[in-house]
């Protein structure tokens, strides 16, 4: 049998206890499931979530949303034998695939906020990665993937800076349930608000 050239990672974000959702995108077959934040609502329900996401073991990597705190996502991942993502980078087949969990400041105090400068310090620990993925919690300022239908735009400046500065081939996000299912291009990244609809990347072994 020819082993495939291809790694499949499917992204979703937001389910915020929607488990119904989350058994069908765990119906998906892929190599990385990478949920990008609020899997639960304000930090309640982990072990009805870790129980379902346990079906695809370390094969899924989580990043806490605003939401949730980075230790309730690490006691979960152990738990249930999954992977924490937030500040770090999985290298597969050439491509480094990184994470970066919560959000800029909302109106709401929810346990998974950062400042803009703490954003970038952070972000900036992935700089000069190539070719990049990055999924994080949060969207770039000022684009629609995190526009709201009142027309104000509620993501991070840091990350839009990230982005446009390294310019990642892929970004993902969450955060803003509005911009569900929205792609852009930024510069030369393609980016997506894979929501809980969720993302299949496929993308080609470097070197295969």
């Amino acid at each position: 049998m020819l082993e495939s050239i291809l790694v499949k990672l499917l992204f979703f974000s937001d389910l915020h206890g929607d488990l119904t959702t989350l058994e069908r995108l765990l119906d998906v077959e892929a190599d990385y499931y990478i949920a990008c934040g609020d899997l639960c609502t304000w930090a309640r329900g982990f072990d009805a979530t870790g129980a379902v996401l346990q079906r695809r073991g370390g094969r899924v990597h989580v990043l806490p949303g605003n939401h949730e705190g980075e230790a309730d996502i690490e006691r979960m991942c152990a738990k249930f034998g999954l992977q924490p993502l937030h500040g770090r980078v999985i290298e597969d087949s050439g491509w480094k695939i990184a994470g970066l969990g919560y959000s800029n400041p909302t109106p709401f105090d929810t346990p998974g906020e950062y400042s803009e400068e703490e954003i970038a310090r952070r972000l900036a620990a992935f700089a000069g990665l190539s070719p990049l993925i990055l999924a994080c919690h949060c969207p770039p300022r000022g684009t629609p993937l995190d526009q709201v239908p009142s027309g104000r735009h509620l993501g991070s400046e840091s990350v839009r800076r990230f982005i446009e500065q390294q310019q990642p081939k892929w970004f993902f996000c969450g955060h803003i349930h509005e911009a569900e299912g929205v792609e852009a291009q930024l510069g030369a990244t393609r980016a997506v608000n894979v929501g809980k609809r969720g993302y299949l990347l496929e993308v080609d072994k470097i070197g295969s």
